[in-house]
C-alpha cells in the first residue's frame, strides 16, 4: 500500500511540470494587451477608477460591448444582417394539389387484410 502511494506522488510529481507550461501560441504581446485595453475604454471602461466596488460588473459591460461591436464588424464584412431580427422574409409559399379521392374498402377487402391473405 505504501509502494502505490509512494507510485503515484512520484508519477503527480512528474506529470505536474509538463502540465504546468502554457501553450507555445497562446502568448500575446504588450501591443496586443494594448490593443485591448484601448478598445475596453472606447466601450466605456474606465481602468483609472482604482479601487471600484463596482469592477466586475463594469469590464464585463464593457467586454459585452466590445464583443458586440467584433459581432456587429464580422457581419458587415461577411454581409450578413446582424441586427438581431433576422433576413428579410421571401414572400413566396410551396403548395400541391389536392391527395387523389381513396375509395373505402369493401367489406371483402377488410376480411382479406384481417385474415392475413
Amino acid at each position: 500500500m505504501k509502494s502505490l502511494v509512494q507510485a503515484v506522488v512520484v508519477a503527480a510529481a512528474l506529470v505536474a511540470p509538463v502540465v504546468s507550461f502554457a501553450q507555445p501560441g497562446s502568448q500575446i504581446t504588450r501591443a496586443q494587451v494594448r490593443a485591448e485595453l484601448v478598445q475596453l475604454q472606447q466601450a466605456g471602461y474606465n481602468s483609472a477608477r482604482g479601487e471600484d466596488p463596482h469592477y466586475p460588473e463594469a469590464i464585463q459591460a464593457a467586454t459585452a460591448r466590445v464583443a458586440e461591436q467584433q459581432r456587429n464588424a464580422v457581419a458587415q464584412a461577411q454581409g450578413v444582417d446582424a441586427s438581431g431580427y433576422g433576413a428579410q422574409a421571401q414572400g413566396a409559399s410551396a403548395s400541391g394539389s389536392r391527395a387523389a379521392s381513396v375509395r373505402p374498402a369493401t367489406a371483402d377487402e377488410m376480411n382479406l387484410l384481417y385474415r392475413g391473405s
